[in-house]
Parts: C-alpha cells; structure tokens; sequence
C-alpha cells in the first residue's frame, strides 16, 4: 500500500477502505492560520496535476477535496490526516504541522506530484482511505550546507530548503565563510566580496592529489538574495541558522583585510584566498580591532538573518573549530593580549574571543551555538554546541547545561563516502551507507533524563570540498538525508532493533519521487558512470568509525 512508504515514518496509520478521486472539480480550502500553506499546497498541486484546484471559502465547499486546519490540540509540528469518503482532512498543532501533514499528502497521491508539470493528462489522482497522527521526534532536524567552499547558488539553496521540507527537516544551517570563500555580502565591508570570494584556482580532490582546476571559483550572495533563502525558508518553516566561522577558517577574510591576521607573524597582505584543503594556519588576530570589525559583520547579519523567521532562528553560528593556535604563540600582540586581560594561554584566549560574541549575541536577543572546541574554557548559560567530533563534546556540553545538536563526524558527515568499492567517486573518510545513517542514535545512552532533554536534534553536515557542483552535493547527499529525515522525526527503536530492510522497502518508492524531483542520488547499486570520477585522489579510511 501507498501508505506504508511513507518516509520518514509516521506515529500511527490506520488504513481504510476505498479512495478519495480527486477531480476538476475537486476544492482547496486553506482555514484561519493556514493560508501560507494552502497556497503552498494549491501552487504545487496545480503544477503537478494540472487540476484547478479553485479556493474555497468556507470547508463545505471542499467537500470531497482537501481541507486544512489548524487543531492547536495536536502539539508543535504535529499533524493527523484523515481521508475519507468526505474528502482529505489535514489538521496541524500549528501552521507548521499542517505543512508537514501536506507532505504527506504529497507521498499518498504518488511520485508524480513532486513533478512541476503533470505527466499524464488523463491521470486519475487519488488519496487512499486512511488515517495518519504524526508528531516529530526532535525539535532540531537540519542539515548543513558548506557554500564556502563550493559555492551553490542561490537557485541550488531554494532548491535544498524544498528537499528538506519535502523530508520534514526544519533548520538549515548555512556555512558562510571560510578559508576559501567568503559569501556573504556585507555593505560596511565591501572587500569582504570584492576580494574573499573568489580563489584563482582550486584543489581537485583530497589536498594531497596533484590535480588543479585552474578556473577561478566563487561568487557569494547579495544581502536582498538572503532575505530572499530566509523568507523562502519561513514559508516552509524552516530556520535558517548563518555561521561566520572565527577565529580559525578566516584567510577569505584576511585576504581581503589583512589587518585581521596576525602581521607580526606572516606577511598577511601576501595572503590570498586559499586554494587547497585543510586545517589552515592564518587565523583571525586576537585583538579589539578584530573584535569591532566582526561585530560590524554581525550587525549586518542579524539585520538578514531576523530571530522570528523561523525554528531556532535567534542562533547565529560563530564556527569556532580547528583554531590553530601558532601564530598566536609566536605574535608579541597576541602574548600582550593574554597578559592583559590575566589568562592562561592561547586556548584562553580563543575562549575570550568566542565569550565576547557570546555576550554580544545574547545582549541582542540572539544565541551563540559553535562547534564543540568552543566548550574550552568555558561557555555562558545560553550558548548552544553543536557535537561534530564525536559524541564526546555533546555529551560534556549537555552535563553542563547547555543544549546540543548531535552531528558527529563519524556518523552523519555526508561528504564520508558511501561504500568501499573502488567506483565511489572521491573516497573521503569512512564508510557511511544508507543502513549506518539509518541506524545513527542523536541522543547518548549516557546521559540522564534530564540531560538528554538538552538534546535539540540532529542535523547532516554536507562539506564540500570535492563537491564541485550541484550533481555531487546530490550524490553525497541522497539517499542517506532520507535516513537522516526518518531519524530525527520519527520514533525508531534502537539502532541494531530498526527495521532497516522495511526502510530499503519504503525507499524503492522513494527514489522515485527523488526521480520526480530531479535528485541526482546515489543508486543501491553503486555510482552511475558519469557520477565515478577516476583518478581523482580522496582519502579513505579504512575500519569502522570511532563509538566515542
């Protein structure tokens, strides 16, 4: 049955008897806290089937066509579809709820309506008798798209946010800057563009290959195109969390001002923006001057990034990772720093930075969350951490008090690739298959009950170091998100007692709405031939990933 192939699974279904045709004649009719969802659902119905779909006024006028209400009874995000001899029935706890139970709408009517276009004019579309109550598992179901390193433009963002509401994900963490890319605009700083967001050439594979694209590579978007992602986001509820990595990840920055580095270590102003990958050594100067440059940049973004546009919008990413700390030890500006304000050390001093935007965040009404090397030192009560090495740093973070989202690098890192054969295009990392994503736990058996309620979710990292493109982010990325989606919504049992071969089941009729909606996944049977990239050096490792 349709039903059963639901992804990602829902609480409860009841199935009946019969079906719901629906007809030319058949309504839409979009109930008080509704409308932005209804005309969502009717945009995407016409499309897809080429029906009318007229509005109704009043729900006795879509009789027999699909109803959408809100029934703040259900709770955040839950919703209960009913489809009946009177039609189709989509009630939501809120106008997200609703969105989600119309997703599910979506799947029961079949592949063809994920499509912009109907197919088959003489297609009889129908709704299978049934009843589905639904509710998410996590509160935080993301995924996070790398755009520093590749840039995707902004039509491949609106293109991402659609996958994920498709898969009833709701925070897309937006990786803006980096080493080898600065992509968003910033009025006050104009260089930042000008300059950081383009690298004359760039790493073909691993850091270690020989291979050069020696095309430049870059572009970055205006501050109109993210107002545009996050009110395209909203519409789907769906939170757009923007990160600025610092201090470490900046020689965009510095290239573009290099007052920013530190000069009396390295000639920074011979710095340009960075062409290879991996744990770079220029990092952001420990200064005052750094930190009132950096407040500029956020003033800007708190501006395009408003703290009610969506789930968990008041966070602002500050990165926060993989900060070497030489030239810090070798910079007579940065040991004056330290004496200065009475720390112990350089890994102070990294917490004094990220403490300071901590603070400033907070004073705004925002929320600091970085990557876990941000608990050195100590955190304030606000800041959230996202788990990227391990479950260790989400585990020491929630025993603190501070909320967590689990992405361990070893488990949802979706540029790992995805079997060991040698066809797998630009082997990174360790082997991740769609059974291990499915079997991902978030929430550590060690903590307490109390302690796992600091658990926000979960979310998929998707760098793009050897992503060049749209096919490859793709590629990395399906099917394995659909596993992803299923475990941070539904409710599964433990990971080795989940029915992943029911899952393989309900996904042979998912790969065809991704089919429907132009996904260039991996097969279950391995690459494609235009998807292989021989002779291109990754850097597999070998043996099952780390528990820890």
């Amino acid at each position: 049955m349709v039903t059963t192939s639901l992804i990602p699974a829902p609480r409860h279904v009841v199935p009946g008897a019969g079906e719901t045709r629906l007809t030319a004649d058949s309504a839409l009719h979009a109930g008080a806290g509704t409308e932005g969802v209804g005309r969502w659902l009717g945009a995407a119905l016409r499309a897809a089937t080429g029906l009318p779909w007229p509005e109704a006024r009043e729900p006795a006028e879509a009789e027999g066509g699909v109803r959408l209400a809100l029934a703040p009874g259900l709770g955040a995000e839950a919703y209960r579809l009913v489809s009946d001899r009177t039609g189709v029935l989509v009630e939501g706890g809120d106008a997200a709820g609703v969105l989600h139970g119309a997703q599910t709408l979506r799947q029961l009517l079949g592949p063809d309506a994920f499509r912009r276009a109907p197919v088959r004019r003489d297609r009889v579309w129908t709704v299978p008798h049934t009843t589905v109550e639904d509710a998410p598992r996590f509160r935080w179901r993301g995924l996070m798209l790398d755009v520093a390193r590749h840039f995707m433009p902004k039509e491949g963002v609106l293109r991402y946010l659609d996958l994920m509401s498709a898969h009833k994900l709701n925070v897309l963490h937006l990786h803006l800057t980096d080493d080898q890319g600065w992509r968003v605009e910033i009025q006050r700083y104009p260089r930042l563009t000008e300059v950081g967001s383009w690298r004359a050439r760039t790493k073909i594979g691993h850091r270690a290959s020989p291979l050069w694209d020696e095309r430049p590579h870059g572009g970055h978007y205006t501050q109109d195109d993210l107002r545009e992602i996050v009110a395209y986001a909203a519409e789907r509820h769906i939170g757009v969390v923007p990160e600025i990595d610092v201090p470490g990840h900046s020689q965009a920055a510095i290239a573009a001002y290099p007052e920013l580095g530190n000069g009396d270590v390295v000639d920074t102003a011979a710095l340009t923006v960075w062409d290879t990958w991996g744990i770079n050594p220029n990092v952001l100067a420990p200064t005052e001057d750094t930190l009132r440059f950096y407040e500029g940049v956020l003033e800007e973004l708190l501006e395009l990034f408003p703290a009610d546009a969506g789930p968990f919008s008041p966070f602002v990413h500050i990165g926060g990772d993989e900060c070497v700390k030489d030239q810090w030890r070798a910079s007579k500006t940065a040991r004056e720093q330290i004496a200065k304000l009475g720390l112990a050390d350089e890994d102070a001093l990294q917490s004094w930075f990220i403490g300071h935007f901590d603070r400033w965040l907070a004073e705004r009404g925002r929320r600091l969350i970085g990557w876990d090397e941000i608990l050195q030192g100590g955190l304030a009560p606000g800041a959230a951490v996202s788990s990227w090495r391990g479950y260790a740093g989400g585990v020491t973070a929630a025993r603190a008090g501070h909320d967590v989202v689990m992405c361990p690098e070893q488990q949802v890192y979706l540029d790992h690739r995805q079997d060991a054969g040698p066809d797998e295009p630009v082997p990174i990392g360790y082997v991740r298959t769609l059974e291990d994503v499915y079997r991902f736990e978030p929430v550590p058996a060690e903590l307490t009950r109390e302690e796992r309620a600091r658990v926000l979710g979960t979310q998929a990292n998707v760098w793009t170091e050897v992503m060049e493109d749209q096919g490859r982010v793709d590629y990395q990325t399906f099917p394995r998100l659909a596993a992803l989606s299923e475990v941070a919504w539904s409710e599964l049992p433990a990971p080795a007692d989940r029915d992943f071969p029911g899952f393989e089941r309900r996904m042979t009729e998912h790969y065809r709405r991704l089919d429907a909606l132009g996904v260039a996944y991996r097969p279950p049977t391995g690459p494609r031939p235009w998807q292989r990239r021989p002779g291109v050096l990754g850097r597999p490792i070998d043996g099952p990933p780390p528990a820890g």
